[in-house]
Order: structure tokens, then C-alpha cells, then sequence
């Protein structure tokens, strides 16, 4: 049997330049869909997977992230002595240790940020999660990752098809054998040039690595964009350990810009029975 995967790592620490103005005094993770920002709905899936420890790779301006899963002493008071039930906090109250930050100091790219939680990842398997990119199922994408992993070990990364002409915009799996919704990985190849991409299955932002990653991380090579990515490390384990790409069951949002933020809204709103009824006669008077 596989090394449970006990820690996530979150890499919050982007501009979020997509989303601006929003996010030139917010946080991009900050930014809600309904009522639960968007960091939320990550933390949500990765308790759900039974992930213990939350690690957050943050940057200057990020402090409201940590800030939101602490105790809001002045607003539990206030809703206490109005009579008011807290229920709706309790997701945002972190348990003792459960929330660890670490900070980015550059913007050098994804794998730099996972490198960054290195020495509070140690010896273990981890997930990755990125926030901006919303997931949503049942039970939610990285449990349907975390059953998969005990099938198959080693390294595991979400995939869904895009159309061909959108590969260019992603990391991209160079696909073997499947088998149900297992895929092995022959290689990746992060935002391939126009026509080059080896298949249409792309990686949406959700993994579980082995820490062996972590020393390919080390020797800080820059690929696609002059940054240090993720992809390129992961490449480097494929032939070494099992790889395996996952299609999972559900839904993807990419809240990262403007169109996939209002679409998640909108998708979510319509699952929410308290909002769905108004959300549903507005679409409809349009």
C-alpha cells in the first residue's frame, strides 16, 4: 500500500493579474463564488480527502488568506450576543496546526512555489491543489484521486480533455495505456507550441506527488515563460516511479479570469437551493 497523503500544498502567492482591479488589494483566492471564497472550496476538497495539514506558499499582501480560517474573536462575539448561530463559520475555523504558511519571495513560477513548502512537505507524498482552478463532484476530485492512489502508488495528476486548438494554454499529458479512467504518463510537456501537443488531455491543477518532485525542484531550471515549472520536474519522475493521469468525475471551473469566474458563480448559484429559484427567474427574463 502507498504512504498516506496526509499534506497539501496550496500555492497562493500569484497576482491574480486576470482578475484585476479585483485583486489589487485582494487576494485572488479571497474572491468568493456565492458566498464562500474561492480558497474555501479548495480547503473544503482536500478535507474531504483527508489532508490534515493545509500549507500555504504565500506572498506579501496574502496575510488575509491565514487570517480567514483563524477565530474572528470581535464577530463570534458580536453574533453571540445578537442571538446568532456561528454555524456558518465552522468552515473557516482552521483546527490547531492544521494551517501552516510559508512565503514566496519571487514569482518564479509553479514548481518554485511547491519548492518553496519543501521542508514542511519532508519525506511524505503530498497533493497540490490551485485554488483559481474550482472542481466540483461527488465526492470531490482529489478523494476520487486519493482512491485511485491507493490503487496504483506514486504519482497522480488530474486530467480532462480540452479541445486541441486550447492545448497551448496548458500542461499536457503525453499518454500510454489506459484503463477505466487510469491513464499512464509517457511524458508532459508544459504549453506546448501551436500543433505540437501529444494529446488533448491537459492538467487542471490537481496532483499528488511523490517527495522525490522536491529534489528535482532543487536544481531551479527555468522552461516555458522563463519560469521554474512543475510539469518540467514531474517529467523528470516519469520512468522512475508509477505515473498516472486520472479523468476525473465532475466539473471544472477556471475562476482565474473574468469568464470562468461569472460561469462558477452562476453553475454553483443554480446547485444552492436557498439561491437557485432567483438566480433561475433572472436567467429566464433575460
Amino acid at each position: 500500500m502507498p504512504n498516506r497523503v496526509r499534506k497539501a500544498v496550496f500555492p497562493v502567492a500569484g497576482l491574480g493579474t486576470r482578475l484585476l482591479p479585483a485583486t489589487k488589494s485582494i487576494p485572488k483566492e479571497m474572491i468568493t463564488i456565492v458566498d464562500r471564497p474561492l480558497i474555501q472550496y479548495a480547503v473544503d476538497e482536500a478535507r474531504e480527502a483527508g489532508i490534515e495539514q493545509l500549507i500555504f506558499v504565500t506572498g506579501r499582501g496574502k496575510s488575509a488568506l491565514v487570517d480567514y480560517f483563524d477565530v474572528g474573536f470581535e464577530l463570534e462575539t458580536t453574533l453571540n450576543a445578537r442571538g446568532k448561530s456561528l454555524e456558518m463559520l465552522e468552515p473557516s475555523n482552521a483546527r490547531f496546526g492544521e494551517v501552516v504558511s510559508v512565503r514566496q519571495q519571487q514569482q518564479l513560477g509553479l514548481g518554485h512555489a511547491v519548492w518553496c513548502a519543501r521542508d514542511i512537505v519532508g519525506d511524505e507524498p503530498f497533493a497540490v491543489l490551485l485554488p483559481d482552478e474550482l472542481m466540483t463532484g461527488q465526492p470531490g476530485c482529489l478523494a476520487q484521486m486519493i482512491e485511485a492512489y491507493g490503487e496504483v502508488g506514486g504519482n497522480l495528476v488530474a486530467a480532462l480533455e480540452v479541445p486541441p486548438h486550447e492545448t497551448h494554454k496548458y500542461g499536457v499529458v503525453d499518454p500510454g495505456a489506459s484503463n477505466g479512467r487510469l491513464t499512464e504518463i509517457r511524458g508532459l510537456v508544459e504549453k506546448p507550441a501551436w500543433g505540437t501537443a501529444p494529446s488533448n488531455l491537459m492538467l487542471p491543477g490537481r496532483y499528488i506527488l511523490q517527495p522525490e518532485v522536491m529534489r528535482a525542484l532543487d536544481a531551479q531550471e527555468k522552461g516555458a515563460g522563463g519560469e521554474i515549472q512543475l510539469t518540467d520536474a514531474m517529467a523528470k519522475l516519469i520512468g522512475k516511479q508509477p505515473f498516472h493521469a486520472f479523468r476525473f468525475e465532475g466539473q471544472r471551473y477556471d475562476c482565474g479570469n473574468a469568464e470562468g469566474f461569472v460561469i462558477a458563480n452562476i453553475a454553483m448559484a443554480l446547485e444552492r437551493r436557498d439561491v437557485a429559484p432567483a438566480i433561475r427567474a433572472f436567467i429566464k427574463g433575460l
